[in-house]
């Protein structure tokens, strides 16, 4: 089966192509179009899809941990500008903060894994955008980071370690998300 590649970058893209054409990452389909413009019928046949998928960081590590291309993982590193400390730090309110049209993916799909990373500083802004999101926001600064868990638990998702069974809590900006 092969294996969906997303970036709407063409560089990014053309860069994919190479590496899958060398054998250092899994055969598959790589779609230059905007997550925006992705619908779940798209990603039918597909068992691993790799969103914001750069220079397939995530599907290198995913064969390199012996994971096989049949198993349902989807990963996706939405865009940083919207939360880097060298941007204007706009948070979820800047045009570029993709998350939720990942998420809408991922509600509609319901692969078995989903993993992710953001950058650091996306942990300390706020407000979140949407007025729907102002309960998630609080003292801890974590606004991003629990719209999205928010987001993937609404999707029966366990995104906390503690919600499989690990013994502890640790709040990371890299994330995973099993299907309940």
């Amino acid at each position: 089966m092969a294996v969906y590649y997303n970036d709407a970058d063409p560089a990014a893209c053309a860069w994919l192509r190479e590496l899958i054409a060398a054998g250092l990452l899994p055969d598959g389909d790589v779609d230059e179009r905007s997550i925006l413009d992705v619908e779940p019928a798209d990603l039918r046949g597909f068992a691993q899809c790799h969103f914001f998928a750069g220079i397939g960081g995530w599907p290198y590590a995913l064969r390199l941990a012996g994971v096989a291309e049949s198993l349902p993982v989807w990963t996706g590193s939405p865009p940083c500008q919207p939360f880097s400390q060298a941007g204007q730090r706009k948070g979820q309110d800047d045009d570029r903060h993709l998350a939720p049209a990942f998420l809408r993916l991922v509600a509609a799909c319901r692969p078995e894994l989903v993993f992710g990373e953001q950058v650091a500083s996306a942990a300390v802004l706020g407000p979140v955008g949407r007025k729907s999101r102002a309960a998630v926001e609080g003292p801890t600064g974590w606004a991003w980071f629990d719209a999205l868990a928010a987001d993937l638990e609404a999707a029966s998702y366990a995104v906390a370690a503690a919600g499989i069974g690990a013994p502890h809590i640790r709040q990371r900006l890299f994330f995973g998300a099993v299907a309940l």
